[in-house]
């Protein structure tokens, strides 16, 4: 057993969401549902109470606590992607049935979570001690919705059409 697991607060629907996540990633599996065993403020007795799971060996707990608290992005969980068809893959499962797409890779799922669907690659390019070529990668990241690798490559190396070209020569002095 982990020290520390996640728990997440779901309004009836944890059993749901936990069965949706573990069929996006390898190494995920629902591993205890319990229910609750007394009527209590936000789960009938014998309704779901809680959902163990695995989310590519994590564990994490989902909680169908009632309708007082709510996601916010305060908190996200980062899915580290190998290439561009991972990070597309996984861009629009999580946006199936009702997620909304944000900034810079940034999503929000059907339940309300807020995901970052990210290449592996990207914090090593924006901590390369290259700031400059860091600079650009970062620049074309702040300007796309899904990440696309390619484009933020084009930048890193400084690639003629790179995201943030034309911005940058528009802003250069005269």
């Amino acid at each position: 057993m982990s020290k520390i697991t996640p728990c997440l607060w779901f309004d009836g629907n944890a059993e749901e969401a936990a069965k949706f996540y573990v069929s996006l990633l390898p190494n995920s599996r629902i591993d205890k549902v319990t229910r609750s065993p007394a009527n209590n403020p936000s789960t009938p007795a014998g309704a779901v109470l809680t959902v163990e799971f695995t989310l590519a060996g994590q564990p994490f707990m989902g909680l169908n606590g009632g309708p007082a608290f709510h996601f916010t992005e305060a908190v996200s969980f980062t899915i580290h992607c190998e290439d561009q068809a991972e990070v597309d893959r996984l861009w629009e499962a999580l946006l199936q049935g009702g997620g909304s797409p944000s900034d810079c890779g940034w999503l929000k799922d059907r339940f309300g979570l807020s995901w970052q669907i990210t290449p592996r690659l990207l914090p090593q390019m924006l901590s390369d001690p290259n700031r400059e070529a860091a600079a650009r990668a970062m620049k074309a990241m702040m300007q796309m919705g899904k990440l696309d690798i390619a484009a933020i490559r084009r930048a890193y190396e400084g690639q003629p059409g790179y995201l943030g070209e034309a911005s940058e020569a528009q802003h250069a002095p005269h």
